[in-house]
């Protein structure tokens, strides 16, 4: 069950504490006891992930001066730290020129081209056909504008555009031709060049290569210097001719410069400088500089590789620094469930079941680390999707993100490419709970966490320039862990509802199927009553969820109310055919125990199906301790006042004890009175509603129901909106008759007639 405002007891079989209640020294054990358990937690997870320290030939800090130096005792090579590695491999890579292959037979493509479409177009003008005709020919074979087409057709002006382009191509071809595509390897001071055979490549200045553009450009500046006179329509057409017949003379070869470039990497020395024995990796009274500390890093790194040095081992202070890191981190979630969520706190079991999923995370991770194997096996969405299920998902996601704390915490995890696909995979888990409520629907859980895996480590990827490959496995391990962790959480959570008590959403619409056993019998057995249950849940569901209680339970609950009427259904009217009525021949104490009577075996048929106790105090609180008022009145007519003991006719109860029961009683009542309700006008619905509330308020019926006035304001507001779609007759009641003409009839068992 999902909400945050649960009722008094919860929704789970356990009662809660009153927190108010435990003084000195009870108070002590009460939040003695869960504090322990926060600092047991925080050791085991300390425990867990121990810190060691790190083994030091001394403390040495920036710009201290030694007394006296620091002399190799081994050999070992200063290695470059990484980020100034892979930025000098860049560097290099990047200064190795790009390589083009040359095609010499291009630029005699473009001649032979060009040579077809000038004689294309001369056997077109040749035709006899109109001048429209053929400029409208030219504009389709060629994309020309009719300007240009008219151009084309002058044939001198044609012959012009041929010299030109073709001499143009035989003269700018053979410098080189690149694809527009390839204009930005062009940003370096010279490129190489492949000429065909074994020739070796020569080098060329970027830029003296062309692109198409620059050839079209070129060209047309030699029409522009040759001509005189020349319009930009025939400007813009040679321009069109040259682009459309370009052949490019050098194209990029990916396979030989990636080779090279990845050379120069590699060519990169990882070391600064190796230190041979007896060489002093400190001077004496000199500042120590950062490469003095690069020096020191080395020097311990080989003397701990040769058994020379020991390890730092266990030291107090980081071991009290980690537990103290530990226990900060889980009292952020300690505090949220202190002060905002009290019924969780009030339960030793839930805590136990809540810290148990936290060590089950960090015994998983523990095995993740020792293993080497990749962080998106951490099974953060198992742990999140439970709470979520079972509680609601601000908790879960509180909790999502102190895991996603917790685990950056231990170093084999303290990186940022841990951090964040377990806090947004832990997110989604909680979140995807809101949208999702069966537990067929499991697919849909592992869906959206493995998209929000997906989007982090998409996003991770492209920052660290990780390649597709590492991408994709990444993204193999966090789907399979999704999937493993919604099939394992949604599988576990029978068992979770047994250790806790607690009755979630998905167990409540199971039990709402109108094909459970009990709900089938009901229909089959006592139809009347299951059309009657059937609107009072309806009722009671909008009602709870306009003030913010559990509708989903008032409908589940009052599903099974009145499953007791299953054993004798024809004493009670809603399944009574037209006739006589059983209860003519009974006396008033024996109607009475009748109708007690389906509380209690309603309760036992309850316990014989295993129905959820949160279900089976519906049919215990639904009538409360009422008087029955029909029988009682009856019966004191019959025996007199003084003879008649008003116990007898009064439900066993308990009165309703959470919002959702005390809503259910009333809403049960007042669909029964308004089914008898004689022109029920709003005025008439609401003079009756707020009949049956206020005479149950004054019965003390809704005194231990956590309910205020402004909520049963509310109610009143929704009972009446809603009534007018579930009318059916019943008999009438004493506390109602002034508004009803029907007739007296033998009275049924409804918490509300009894009431009154």
């Amino acid at each position: 069950m999902t909400r945050d405002s649960l009722s008094t007891y919860g929704v789970g079989g356990e009662a809660q504490p009153d927190h108010k209640r435990p003084v000195w020294p009870d108070g002590v054990v009460y939040h003695g006891s869960r504090l322990l358990l926060l600092v047991v937690l925080a050791g085991v997870i300390t425990a867990l992930f121990v810190p060691l320290g790190r083994a030091t030939l001394g403390q040495y800090e920036l710009r201290d001066v030694l007394t006296e130096p620091v002399i190799a005792e081994v050999d070992f090579t200063i290695l470059k730290p990484n980020a100034e590695l892979q930025q000098e491999r860049t560097e290099a890579a990047a200064g190795v020129p790009p390589t083009f292959d040359y095609r010499p037979q291009a630029g005699d493509t473009m001649v032979v081209r060009l040579g077809r479409f000038f004689d294309r177009m001369d056997s077109v003008t040749s035709q006899g056909t109109s001048e429209d005709l053929r400029a409208d020919l030219m504009e389709a074979a060629f994309g020309a504008t009719s300007g240009q087409a008219v151009l084309l057709m002058d044939e001198p002006t044609r012959e012009r555009l041929r010299r030109i382009s073709v001499s143009g191509v035989q003269e700018y071809a053979r410098i080189g031709v690149v694809d527009a595509t390839d204009a930005d390897r062009l940003n370096v001071e010279s490129v190489l060049i492949q000429d065909p055979g074994p020739e070796d490549r020569r080098s060329m200045p970027s830029g003296d290569v062309l692109t198409g553009r620059d050839l079209s450009d070129r060209i047309v500046n030699d029409l522009l210097s040759e001509v005189s006179t020349t319009s930009a329509e025939l400007s813009a057409l040679l321009r069109l001719i040259v682009i459309h017949h370009t052949v490019y003379s050098l194209v990029y070869d990916d396979i030989v410069t990636g080779t090279e470039r990845e050379a120069a990497r590699q060519a990169v020395q990882e070391s600064i400088r190796d230190v041979v024995e007896g060489e002093a990796v400190v001077r004496a009274f000199e500042p120590i500089t950062e490469s003095d500390l690069a020096g020191l890093d080395a020097y311990q790194t080989q003397l701990l590789r040769q058994d020379r040095l020991e390890e730092g081992g266990l030291q107090f202070g980081l071991l009290l620094g980690q537990f103290l890191l530990n226990l900060s981190l889980l009292a952020v979630f300690a505090a949220l469930v202190f002060f905002l969520r009290p019924m969780i706190y009030g339960s030793p079991r839930w805590l136990l079941l809540q810290a148990a999923l936290v060590v089950v995370y960090f015994v998983v991770a523990r095995v993740v680390a020792t293993y080497d194997w990749p962080p998106q096996l951490l099974p953060v969405a198992f742990v999140v999707l439970a709470l979520a299920v079972l509680w609601d998902s601000r908790i879960a996601l509180v909790m999502a993100l102190v895991l996603a704390g917790l685990t950056v915490a231990q170093r084999p995890f303290a990186e940022l490419d841990t951090l964040f696909p377990v806090m947004v995979a832990g997110a989604a888990a909680a979140m995807c709970v809101r949208v999702v409520r069966r537990r067929a629907q499991t697919l849909w859980f592992v869906a959206i966490i493995a998209g929000a895996y997906a989007v982090t480590l998409l996003a991770l990827s492209l920052v660290g320039e990780h390649s597709p490959m590492e991408f994709a496995g990444s993204m193999a391990w966090a789907g399979g862990n999704a999937a493993v962790s919604a099939i394992l959480a949604m599988g576990l959570v029978p068992v979770f509802e047994w250790f806790t008590g607690i009755t979630t959403d998905q167990t409540l619409l199971e039990w709402a199927d109108p094909n459970a056993p009990l709900l089938r019998r009901l229909s089959l057995e006592a139809p009347g009553t299951y059309a009657h249950t059937i609107n009072v849940a309806n009722l009671a569901e909008l009602a709870a969820n306009g003030i913010g209680a559990h509708g989903l339970l008032c409908r589940a609950g009052l599903y099974y109310h009145d499953v007791g009427k299953v054993l004798k259904p024809h004493y009670f009217v809603e399944n009574q055919h037209e006739g006589r009525n059983p209860h003519d021949k009974l006396k008033p104490d024996t109607s009475a125990a009748i109708l007690v009577e389906h509380v209690v075996e309603g309760l036992r048929l309850g316990k014989e199906a295993k129905l959820p106790e949160v279900i089976q105090r519906f049919i215990s609180e639904h009538h409360g301790t009422q008087l029955i008022d029909y029988f009682y009145h009856r019966a004191q007519e019959d025996l007199g006042e003084e003879n008649v003991d008003e116990a007898d006719y009064r439900y066993p109860g308990p009165k309703p004890q959470s919002k959702e029961t005390a809503i259910a009683m009333m809403a049960d009542s007042i669909e029964s009175a308004t089914r008898v309700l004689q022109e029920p006008t709003p005025e008439r619905v609401r003079d009756l509603v707020d009949g049956i509330i206020e005479s149950k308020r004054q019965d003390g019926q809704l005194d231990e129901a956590p309910l205020t006035l402004r909520e049963i304001t509310a109610l009143k507001e929704t009972f009446v909106k809603v009534l007018s779609g579930i009318y059916h007759h019943r008999i009438d009641y004493p506390t109602t008759k002034h508004l009803t003409d029907a007739p007296d009839e033998v009275a049924e068992e409804d918490a509300g007639s009894e009431a009154h």
